[in-house]
């Protein structure tokens, strides 16, 4: 998470990290966490951990009791059955967040006090709305600003009522990255609609900026996209500023600066 920058050179100091799982060997998520802890012991700041586990797998309760013996965790993430947006039914899958299975290793979360990092396309987000409503105790954080994949005036329609939905609920926080496109480089211009309509529909509190790197390299470089972010906000308060890129982010995965 950057502190500070300079508007020709870009230096960030990283006063805080959130390593957010790679799904290096799904056949093996604890040892991503093991290998991740025998790195990160010699960083000079905090580093956490969102670890990986399939929710809907029959081990699921040792996956997590694995994690659990690793100080640096702080929750989970699962990508869970999504389909085509215009897929005929799109809800009652196996592996989806509606699938009883896999809302029973959800429920695991609660009990060792983790998070959940949510990955799915926004037309998914009604099943995360009722997700969140059913288990109150977990916070639930949408990677990736719910992929406004679609850039069209309906498109972001769509998007936009999908967040305003699932964001009536208090334990959902939103991570806004992932707004790169394939077909063209990421720009402030192209991206400052949505940053803004994210902060306005959840409050700068629950809402918090993130790299989605290396995948964004595709579309940017980290200093654009980070400067990019601080260009769309510079109009607030330095306190919001310094929420949205690092406390906010401190507070919600449970760290100390």
């Amino acid at each position: 998470m950057p502190k500070d920058y300079e508007d020709d050179t870009a230096q960030f100091e990283i006063i805080g990290s959130v390593h957010v799982e790679a799904e290096w060997n799904p056949e093996d998520p604890v040892g991503e966490t093991r290998w991740l802890t025998s790195i990160t012991q010699t960083c000079k700041h905090p580093v956490v951990f969102v670890a990986q586990a399939r929710l809907d797998q029959n081990n699921i309760k040792e996956v997590l009791a694995g994690h659990s013996s690793f100080p640096q965790v702080r929750g989970i993430r699962h990508k869970p059955t999504a389909t085509e947006q215009n897929a005929t039914k799109q809800r009652g899958l196996p592996g989806s967040m509606d699938d009883p299975k896999w809302r029973d290793g959800y429920a695991q979360l609660g009990h060792l006090g983790y998070s959940f990092d949510l990955q799915i396309p926004y037309w998914h987000l009604d099943q995360a709305a009722d997700l969140a409503a059913d288990f109150p105790e977990t916070t639930l954080v949408i990677n990736h600003t719910g992929l406004p994949s679609d850039r069209s005036e309906l498109g972001l329609s769509n998007w936009s009522k999908a967040i305003e939905q699932v964001a009536q609920n208090c334990n959902v926080m939103i991570k806004i990255s992932g707004l790169g496109q394939t077909d063209h480089p990421w720009t402030v211009e192209s991206n400052r609609n949505i940053v803004l309509r994210a902060l306005d529909i959840f409050g700068v509190e629950r809402c918090m900026f993130a790299s989605n790197f290396p995948v964004d390299r595709l579309c940017g470089d980290l200093d654009a996209i980070m400067l990019g972010f601080r260009e769309i906000v510079n109009t607030l308060p330095e306190t919001t500023i310094d929420g949205l890129f690092h406390r906010n982010a401190a507070r919600i995965y449970r760290f100390s600066l």
